[in-house]
Parts: structure tokens; sequence; C-alpha cells
């Protein structure tokens, strides 16, 4: 009987897999129609930028002659926005950056303090506090426009350096009008620290003020970032109540001076303007940069509660 020899397959062969031919319907499903949304979105945020960039740079005067992207580039805008004594813009943005960041450190400040005392503190009507702090931000200040005009009016014949024409009096209004939300905002934010780290610092001996300032900040800072941003960007974008309150040219703030060079009908220069709103836009770009990486996550876990 004849036995036949085994043949075995060799071992080391490799298996070449088939190339799938591409399937423009099966990617734009999976993930073209992101790109697509993406590209809009730029666009869509880009263009108006690049526009107001590019009349900048244009020496006409007027929007309509720089329909034509940086068709012409000139610095002449920027150098005239320095050279205009009855719009002085480095006193304006001077003012902008002095009253922006003291509203915003003292709005973190005092909304820090307040949200702690409800997050950690129990007392008799905190419960409805809360909710009065809700209910008063669902009236905006613009309502109370002639009431805070009053109220400066009055104020500034007794205690004049706080009153109308003040940029102390301005802080003042801004604070008082911008610690509901954001205290709401980082008391939701405190509520996600654990309560048994408190505990524990007064184990030790610690008091509330020394938790606070020591402990509970530095676990916060997400927090305390977005609420700084959100207050300096509010802040410099302001128009109507700075326009009531700053009467005298030196003291009035970017919004309100930008708008001199396009409220007179004869002498409208949208070059200036857009010069002005690019410089304005520098310092809220460089602190959203700077604290772009708290952004996402203070919002997020602020809006938890």
């Amino acid at each position: 009987m004849t036995i036949a020899p085994n043949i075995a397959a060799p071992d080391n062969q490799e298996c070449i897999p088939v190339k799938q031919p591409f399937n423009f319907g099966r990617w734009f499903r999976a993930t073209g129609w992101r790109h697509l949304v993406g590209a809009v979105m730029v666009v869509f945020s880009a263009f108006p930028l690049l526009y107001v960039l590019s009349a900048s740079l244009h020496p006409g005067g007027t929007l309509i002659t720089a329909n034509g992207l940086f068709s012409e580039v000139d610095l002449g805008s920027y150098v005239t926005l320095f050279n205009l004594p009855q719009q002085p813009y480095a006193a304006w943005y001077g003012n902008t950056l002095l009253i922006g960041g003291i509203t915003s450190a003292g709005t973190v400040f005092l909304g820090a303090l307040a949200a702690y005392s409800f997050s950690r503190m129990r007392f008799t009507g905190r419960r409805a506090g809360l909710l009065m702090l809700v209910l008063v931000q669902m009236f905006p200040q613009l309502l109370a426009v002639v009431a805070i005009f009053l109220l400066l009016n009055g104020i500034s014949d007794i205690f004049p350096a706080i009153g109308l024409d003040t940029q102390i009096g301005l802080i003042m209004v801004y604070l008082g009008g911008a610690l509901g939300v954001n205290t709401y905002l980082m008391y939701g934010f405190f509520n996600t620290i654990p309560a048994s780290i408190d505990e524990a610092a007064k184990l030790d001996g610690a008091g509330h003020a020394r938790i606070f300032f020591t402990i509970i900040l530095r676990l916060v800072a997400p927090i305390l970032a977005v609420v700084g941003l959100l207050s300096f960007v509010g802040t410099t974008n302001e128009f109507v109540i700075a326009s009531i309150v700053l009467i005298t040219p030196e003291k009035q703030t970017l919004a309100v001076g930008l708008y001199q060079f396009v409220s007179q009908e004869f002498s409208s220069n949208y070059s200036v303007f857009a010069a002005g709103a690019v410089l304005a836009a520098l310092p809220v770009m460089a602190l959203f940069l700077w604290l772009q990486k708290y952004i996402v996550g203070g919002l997020t876990a602020g809006s938890v509660k």
C-alpha cells in the first residue's frame, strides 16, 4: 500500500489585504459632513474679522471703497487714530483697560465670597437669596438706565468722587449688576468641591477665611478665570451705561469713544473706526488665549448644579 506524503502549507505566508475602493458617499455620511460644517463656520467667523482688518488698512475712509479685501494696504488710519486731539484714543484705551481690569477683579472676588457663603454656610434666607439672584438677572441693566443716572446725579452732590462722570461710579454700577449670574455660576462650581476638605481643615484649626483663601480659591481657579474673562469682555463692550455715566471725553471708554468716528453725518471715517476696533480687540484676544485652558472646564462644571 502506497502512502501519499503530507504536503503542508507554508506557515510564513502573509495575508495581503484587499484594498477597498473609495466610497465618497460612505465617507461623507461618516465624517465628511463634519469637515463641511467646520469649513462653513470658519468662513462665517473669519470673514467679518478679515473685513474689519481690511477696512482699517484701506485709506478710503468709507466701507464702500473697502469692499475689495486688502486691495490697498496703508497704515495711515492707525497713525491718525493717535493724532486726533478731539478724540483721545490713547486715553480711551487706558480707561477701558483700567475699568475692565478693576471690574473683572472685583466681580471675581465678590462673587467668590458670595458663592462660598451660599455653598458652605447654612443660614436663614439662603435659598430665597439664591432665587433672588436669578430673578434679578432676568431684568437687564438697560431698564435701569434712568434710575442709575438719577442716582449717580444725586450722589454727585454729596460724594462727587463716586457720582456722575466718574470712573469709580461706573465701576460700582458694573459690580452691582454683574454679581447675580456670576455668583450663581460660581455657586455651582463650589458645590463640586468635596466638603470633606473643609472639615479636614477645620480639624486642624483653620477658620473660614483661611479655608477660603488658601484652599478653596486654588481649587476653583477655572471658574474664577471664566468669570473674570466674561466680566472683562462685557465691560469692554458695554456702551449704554458708560455713555450716560461718563460725559468728559478724556474719561470715556473705547465703546463710547469709537462711536464718535461714525456718529457724525459729514465726517464719518470708517477706516479709523475699524483701526480702533482692531486695536480694541487685542486685549480681549490676549486674555482669552491666556485663560482658554480654564474656559471649557469652568463653564461646564459651573453649570451642573
